[in-house]
């Protein structure tokens, strides 16, 4: 155990060139601050030998060639490196992103929640949402920052196939779809916004740390806006 910025790191061995540095066993935006400063202090300074970082919730996993640095040493390196994180000083991508409200849970959700549909809409788009990782599926965003209000368990039975750019909920998290596939989380809308792109010099359109808040369009809107992403616009309004 190593002291860091929370209030107590573990590194762990992940494999034969890689390690799990841990900043705490649940999910909390503070410490995917830290997680995040973490993550950036790397690819700001590197440390020789590291090949990769992939940021989670709580953790980061870290990639080494064993030939030029050895675990031990990558771990005291990490374990320094964790006791002087600013993550107030991280700067952090702010988006603000359109959303038709019409998924296919819509209604059902409103219903559960005694709301109206119009009205599970607005509490959405008045949540401020930090992107806490990319993970399931490429570019898929994991979100934090749902109004407990909307909090809901996932389906019982997960559907086969939910499309690309959907905006859900699932428990006290929410998402945006990256890919089209299978999903048990409740759907409310979809966005225009292409969270994946292979040809993109950044294939995934957000990153972890990112603030994300949304609005609200028609459906026509949405086709509109579909059409300018679709000729390389930038429709996500950075704020």
């Amino acid at each position: 155990m190593a002291e860091g910025s929370a209030d107590m790191v573990r590194i762990s061995p992940a494999g034969d060139s890689a390690v799990t540095v841990e900043f705490a066993d649940g999910i909390d935006d503070a410490i995917n601050r830290d997680v995040i400063a973490l993550d950036r202090s790397l690819a700001e300074t590197p440390i020789p030998g590291v090949r990769e970082t992939i940021p989670s919730y709580r953790s980061l996993l870290v990639f080494y060639d064993p030939a030029r640095i050895r675990g031990a040493s990558l771990t005291e390196r990490l374990a320094a490196r964790a006791q002087t994180l600013k993550p107030e000083e991280t700067p952090a991508r702010r988006f603000c992103v359109p959303v038709c409200y019409d998924g296919p849970d819509m209604d059902e959700l409103a219903a559960l929640k005694a709301m109206t549909p119009a009205a599970l809409a607005a509490a959405h788009a008045e949540g401020h949402y930090r992107v806490h990782m990319i993970g399931f599926a490429p570019g898929f965003a994991y979100l934090g920052g749902l109004p407990e209000q909307l909090a809901t368990p996932r389906l019982d039975v997960p559907r086969q196939l939910v499309e690309a750019s959907s905006v859900g909920i699932g428990g006290a998290q929410a998402c945006i779809t990256s890919l089209p596939g299978p999903s048990g989380w409740r759907y409310i809308g979809r966005t225009p916004l292409t969270l994946f792109d292979a040809g993109r010099k950044e294939p995934a359109f957000f990153r972890a740390g990112d603030l994300i808040s949304f609005f609200a369009v028609t459906a026509d809107d949405h086709a509109a806006l579909a059409r300018r992403a679709a000729a390389g616009e930038m429709i996500a309004e950075a704020l």
